[in-house]
């Protein structure tokens, strides 16, 4: 994609002034209370657009994106509509609690209810989950949108040699600007920031649904799959026709993103522990002037995560729509997803017996690429030391199935042979790259001017949830770790001083990861970060609930939980590996909340534990909050009555 002069302008002005209005609004703030807290000063507009811009980055616009342009369609928007209710909850039944008590950090919530080592311990996990994945995950997607959008190409700076556009340098780009910002001025600096970011973001997105929308009303009929005898008229008509089966919520048990037993019951998990419990979104709320200015934002929030699906799954849905065949061709020919695989393919097809790797596929390949799909079939039989089949396969579904059966065939061979003599997998074809879906609507609709301003829109969003990370990380490791721990009696400027040391060293250590999770064992970014986080989330979840609503629980439940949960999290993903992660997660809970209550039973606390009152905070719930927040919920339900 080529940017134009006035691309490049619009690109600069908006980074220059995000990065300004952080540091020029932020340039007071010289305690810990005011870095990492903001002042507590925060008005309820400013968390709700702050809340929004430190969760939507390229997760959502690459990632979501594409799984709608897949067969998921609105189905992925579950993690945007559940939000909404569950920050409604958050609201009413978890921040009172928090603001009451006068924390800095979700961590230090566990000191006053439970012990110092549940405290202690959450804080190690988060630090460990926040530096070795997600702060390196959110730099990776957000380099790897760059990549896509210029790969190949170089950026002249006067009096410098020409800069090559990839991976690396894009990593180092983003989180260097991220990093400025929240060094300066700490939480402040990153709700300032948010406001420009999150208003982009939503802005942005408007423009590409109409656009996309404009697109498919002008598109050959036949060539973006209607009938020729289809009477749709107008863009909205012909979504709906185009799009049918793909505009529902329920997807059966055996799918591996959202099945519909996780709206039950797993999704709630991921999405109570997002917005209620983990640091680097809650810190917003942490810093509300007031309780009900904090049910306020939150609300507020709540009902923009209604709109998100329309300016993010909605482009993915038409981008497949439009663009199918530039997402076949984008399959093949990328290096990280068939490319290099296929070359393998071609260099060991003719000597199976030596080549010790096996290939996978997906549908969508089989459909695409019959011969090919058989082709390996017969392959992956030789390596196992069979005979080629001989049956007529009738059609993809066939086709996937013999090589799925394979496959389990030879992992079951692998695991009687040592490591030298196993067969290796290899990473599955794809007949599409669907994450290419939201890229390509910017590349092929937007015009000058306005391909800037979505690239900064974008690029502000990486840097809004990587900034939110950074100050998150910081403020735990200041207040949870080094003042307990470290320098007890630690002055204000000290504390100030060791939180922006951390943001340095956590911005070179993710730019360091970031791009080696580009490989294909980590199974793409959105299973890294969901893997990684269900060790801990369940956990950290029911020693909460138990925490917050369960007052005789002793204060051993807060270390048998958060212990408990990636043992029993991990026992489920090496004994039960098929099973979607949110089914894993659900049940990884139900273990840990049914081992409390037997705790709770057989050692009752006495009296209800005493937490601390902050008195410096008015702490009257918003009436208003109250009707907005029940609003909230309606549309959501309607929303579900409608697309169920």
């Amino acid at each position: 994609m080529q940017l134009g002069i006035l691309d490049i302008c619009v690109l600069v002005t908006f980074i220059s002034a995000v990065i300004a209005i952080g540091v020029l609004m932020s340039r007071h703030e010289k305690d810990s209370e005011g870095y990492f807290l903001a002042g507590r000063g925060l008005s309820w507009w400013l968390i709700g657009f702050s809340l929004i811009a430190a969760n939507i980055s390229t997760e959502q616009f690459v990632g979501m994106s594409g799984q709608a342009a897949d067969y998921l369609g609105l189905a992925i928007a579950s993690y945007e509509w559940l939000a909404a209710i569950t920050l409604v909850v958050v609201a009413f039944f978890f921040l009172p609690t928090f603001l009451r008590s006068g924390i800095y950090t979700i961590p230090e919530f566990l000191e006053y209810r439970y012990d110092r080592l549940a405290r202690t311990l959450m804080s190690l996990f988060t630090m460990l989950i926040y530096v070795g994945v997600t702060i390196s995950a959110v730099i990776y997607s957000g380099a790897k949108v760059i990549d896509t959008l210029f790969s190949g190409q170089q950026v002249a700076i006067v009096g410098l040699p020409p800069i090559s556009i990839d991976i690396v340098s894009a990593s180092w780009l983003i989180g260097i600007l991220a990093g400025i910002y929240v060094v300066t001025g700490g939480l402040k600096a990153c709700a300032w920031a948010d406001l420009l970011q999150g208003s982009a973001l939503i802005i942005g997105g408007a423009i590409v649904v109409v656009l996309a929308m404009n697109a498919l009303d002008a598109a050959d009929p036949v060539a973006v799959g209607l009938s020729a005898h289809s009477t749709a008229a107008g863009p909205v008509a012909k979504f709906l026709e185009l799009n049918h089966g793909k505009l529902h919520m329920v997807l059966p048990t055996s799918d591996a993103y959202v099945p519909w037993t996780a709206l039950a019951f797993g999704l709630w998990i991921p999405n109570f522990y997002y917005w209620g419990l983990n640091q680097y979104i809650t810190q917003r709320t942490l810093g509300a002037h007031s309780l009900g200015e904090g049910q306020k934002g939150i609300v507020f929030s709540a009902a923009m995560k209604l709109l998100i699906p329309f300016i993010v799954v909605v482009p993915g849905i038409i981008a497949f729509n439009l663009y199918k065949g530039d997402m076949q061709q984008e399959a093949m020919a990328n290096k990280d997803k068939n490319l290099h695989t296929l070359e393998l393919f071609e260099k060991v097809k003719a000597d199976p017996a030596a080549a010790r790797a096996a290939f996978v596929f997906n549908p969508a390949f089989a459909e695409l690429h019959d011969e090919l799909a058989r082709q390996i079939i017969a392959f992956n039989a030789r390596v196992a030391g069979e005979a080629p089949p001989t049956e007529l396969f009738a059609d993809a579904a066939a086709l996937t199935a013999a090589n799925k059966a394979q496959l389990k065939k030879i992992e079951a061979r692998n695991a009687t042979l040592p490591s030298a003599q196993q067969v290796a997998v290899q990473k599955e074809l794809i007949g599409y790259d669907f994450d290419s879906a939201f890229p390509l609507l910017i590349k092929r609709l937007i015009p000058e001017g306005l391909r800037g301003f979505m690239l900064a829109a974008i690029l502000g969003a990486v840097m809004s949830s990587l900034a939110s990370m950074l100050n998150a990380a910081s403020t735990i490791f200041t207040m949870d770790l080094y003042r307990q721990y470290l320098h007890r009696g630690a002055a204000q400027i000290t504390l100030v001083r060791v939180g922006r040391a951390c943001v340095v060293l956590f911005v070179v250590v993710g730019c360091l990861i970031s791009p080696v999770l580009g490989n294909p064992r980590f199974g793409g970014i959105f299973t890294y970060i969901q893997e990684f986080q269900g060790f801990i989330s369940p956990g950290i979840l029911g020693v909460f609930i138990f925490g917050l609503f369960v007052h005789r629980a002793p204060r051993i439940c807060g270390i048998v939980g958060l212990l408990l949960s990636p043992v029993v999290y991990g026992a489920l993903k090496l004994t039960l590996p098929e099973m979607a992660f949110l089914n894993r997660m659900g049940l990884t809970l139900v273990t840990l909340l049914a081992a409390l209550t037997v705790l709770t039973m057989v050692r009752p606390l006495k009296q209800p534990v005493t937490l601390p009152v902050n008195t410096e905070i008015a702490l009257e719930s918003s009436r208003t909050a109250k009707i907005c927040g029940a609003a909230v919920v309606l549309a959501t339900l309607a929303l579900y009555a409608i697309f169920w």
